[in-house]
């Protein structure tokens, strides 16, 4: 499967955003997706994750509250709404899927290893 993130800008603080992130390629529903983000001189970290079906949502303690993971399967597209954006959300924001395979998500979603497919990042800006 084939990610396209796209959607970022340049937004002050206390704006709303939503990235999105397109799948082509693949059969979309069967992946369990998620959200990393990469600020300058940082390492990747876990924004939000979405199991296949759309039953189960899961956020880093940073975006609690603020962001909000969802996907179409029918438009084979997932989605980060993001309210109440902080300078320190500022970050390259990168859609990732997860292949079906023993284990369970609820204990894996947030680990960079898991994800087999990444699409090539959005970036968001968020001034002060």
């Amino acid at each position: 499967v084939q990610l396209q993130a796209f959607g970022g800008g340049l937004m002050q603080a206390g704006g709303s955003l939503r990235i999105s992130c397109a799948a082509s390629g693949g059969a979309f529903s069967i992946y369990d997706m998620g959200w990393f983000r990469q600020a300058p001189g940082k390492e990747r970290e876990f924004v939000a994750a979405i199991s296949r079906s759309g039953g189960f949502t899961y956020d880093a303690d940073p975006v609690k509250g603020r962001f909000t993971i969802s996907r179409d399967n029918a438009k084979n597209t997932m989605y980060l709404q993001m309210n109440s954006l902080k300078p320190e959300d500022t970050a390259v924001y990168y859609c990732a899927a997860a292949r079906p395979r023993p284990g369970y998500f609820s204990s894996k979603y947030n680990v960079i290893g898991w994800y087999d497919y990444w699409g090539q990042g959005t970036l968001v800006t968020v001034s002060s």
